[in-house]
């Protein structure tokens, strides 16, 4: 079972990842690569992070997130974020993980881009 700080929905071809809280290496981050794991053993191939209502992602955290990366685009799928803080856009720009992942300013934006790309695929 998820804990409070990861919830998963579908929206149409797309599974969405809300996450909420700190991802610091811990309980919540072991689930968080559970997670994701799990979607990326399905059927779906595009995955959008939903981060609005994260307040911290340490380099663990961070590095969960780029394996899931790694996989997803192996298989051709995508994976994408959304709703980052000011200082977690900051973390992603000073590692340079902007020029990995798709970041998206909010859900609407990155849903449409999402669901319109992978009718093009």
């Amino acid at each position: 079972m998820l804990s409070p700080s990861i919830r998963r929905e579908q929206y149409g071809e797309l599974e969405i990842v809300t996450l909420r809280g700190q991802f610091v290496g811990g309980k919540e981050t072991d689930e968080l690569r559970a997670t994701l794991n799990e979607i990326l053993q399905g059927q779906r191939h595009t995955i959008l992070l939903d981060l609005s209502n994260v307040t911290y992602l340490n380099s663990t955290a961070l590095g969960v997130l780029i394996a899931a990366h790694s996989s997803i685009t192996k298989r051709g799928g995508k994976i994408a974020l959304c709703g980052l803080s000011e200082s977690l856009e900051n973390i992603f720009v000073i590692t340079k993980l902007s020029m990995v992942f798709d970041i998206y300013r909010d859900r609407d934006a990155a849903i449409q881009a999402l669901l319109s790309s992978s009718t093009n695929m």
